[in-house]
């Protein structure tokens, strides 16, 4: 079967991502499936689009959605109205059946089922894919495949998770050109899943929330891969890189073994780490630690569902810092039971975290299948019957949300390392200008003083 893989996002800030997760579609799939692979990023407009479904005519077109908005308060905007764009393109071209997936999908199924007409939907991981297109290719019907939601089903919740799956590296095609010649990032994941408890995460509802870790020599191969392909930076996706603290230490290791030399980084939880950790790490290439340390204060911690204190997100700071890492903090503010006592407790304790940016954010985004949708719901914040697709945010009741600015505002004190949300358009051509001339990787640590 001719299948068409399609990358639905266009966000560029910080800088164009790679769609990790189209290549590990295409690394399950057996040989006798002919796929191709294509990136609205890099398409840049619609009608590219048309003429390249036209040029391949797919027998089925699978659409990856991976955000829902940007999670902004301060400008925030909706990336479905672009969603129903593409599929009108892809209807008015061909009669393929159209398949959705990804995170954003995962998390809002039903929802988007209805709004952009799809034939049938992934709920949770891409591989799911395979057996509907065996089901299809034999022209059976389709019936409680894990996974998979049928135009006018319902959402069955959460599926079995698979093991470790293979990636399929594209060739040097444009595509792939697009993102080394934009800071050469590229991404690999070492793990899936999430074991925290954070109560506005959506991971235990796209990835489960054991553990699925992959080999360690498995990772490296791949990452030596991408370094041979042009790569001059990577990203690792996982949910949170050191939940596992055994496991991503043997990742580093297996980087040094083979021969990785291209700088890295991740997302961290700042838990109190293992002596020599953040050191060993940066032996192997570690160069940008993202930590989601959200609050400063213990109790917005707690309430929050983090597991660490604020001793914690110290101690992991500094460790890092001496490792001679570049680090970044993102604070999420506004949550339950934040008032004008938390947040000085908050940006108070900032001026204690050394060389660091702090990526500020006001109010947390509602999602489904959240203890903080429970919470919001209960408090009577949103509806029982309430569209959570539209970008909807918990407001504490101690502190409004222009209060928040104005502190941390005050705070910030004009330095730069303190952004603001996404950084908005500034920020995306600062960076653009400086990979166009060739400087690589996610280059915040430039804002650090």
């Amino acid at each position: 079967m001719k299948l068409l893989l399609l990358s639905a996002n266009t966000t560029k800030y910080p800088y164009p991502v790679y769609p990790l997760g189209l290549d590990h579609i295409a690394g399950a799939l057996t040989p006798r499936h002919e796929v191709e692979i294509l990136d609205m990023n890099v398409l840049g407009d619609l009608g590219h689009l048309d003429a390249a479904i036209r040029d391949f005519d797919p027998g089925i077109i699978g659409l990856s959605i991976r955000n829902i908005d940007n999670s902004d308060t301060l400008a925030t905007k909706s990336f479905v109205q672009g969603y129903e764009r593409i599929i009108r393109v892809i209807r008015g071209c061909t009669k393929a059946p159209v398949v959705i997936g990804g995170s954003g999908f995962s998390i809002f199924p039903g929802e988007l089922m209805a709004l952009l007409d799809a034939d049938f939907g992934v709920i949770g991981e891409g591989e799911f894919l395979g057996p509907l297109l065996d089901v299809l290719e034999n022209g059976a019907v389709v019936a409680d495949l894990p996974g998979i939601i049928s135009k006018g089903g319902i959402d069955r919740g959460p599926v079995p998770w698979l093991g470790p799956v293979k990636r399929r590296l594209r060739p040097a095609d444009a595509q792939l050109r697009f993102y080394l010649e934009r800071g050469g990032i590229l991404n690999l994941q070492t793990k899936r899943g999430c074991p925290f408890h954070c109560i506005y995460c959506t991971y235990p509802r796209i990835e489960g929330r054991r553990l699925r870790l992959t080999p360690p020599d498995d990772v490296a191969k791949e990452a030596r891969a991408l370094q041979e392909k042009g790569a001059r930076y990577l990203f690792i996706t996982d949910s949170v890189f050191n939940s596992d603290y055994v496991h991503s230490t043997a990742v580093a290791g297996a980087f040094r073994r083979h021969g990785l030399t291209l700088p890295w980084g991740a997302f961290f939880a700042p838990t109190r780490p293992p002596d020599g950790y953040y050191e060993s790490l940066a032996e192997a290439g570690l160069t940008h630690c993202e930590f989601g340390t959200e609050t400063l204060c213990g109790t917005q911690l707690k309430r929050y569902g983090k597991p660490f204190c604020v001793e914690d997100v110290v101690a992991a700071h500094e460790s890092s810092r001496l490792a001679g890492v570049h680090i970044a903090h993102y604070l999420l503010l506004g949550g339950p039971g934040e008032d004008a006592r938390t947040l000085e407790e908050t940006v108070n304790r900032t001026e204690d975290i050394r060389k660091a940016v702090f990526f500020v954010f006001c109010g947390m985004r509602i999602f489904p299948h959240t203890p903080l949708c429970d919470l919001a719901l209960k408090e009577g914040q949103i509806a029982p019957d309430q569209d959570l697709l539209a970008p909807i945010f918990y407001r504490s009741r101690g502190i409004e949300a222009q209060e928040i600015i104005s502190r941390v505002q005050k705070q910030a004190g004009g330095r730069m390392n303190w952004v603001y949300g996404d950084g908005g358009q500034k920020s995306e051509r600062i960076v653009a200008r400086m990979h166009a001339h060739g400087h690589p990787g996610p280059l915040w640590e430039l804002l650090i003083e």
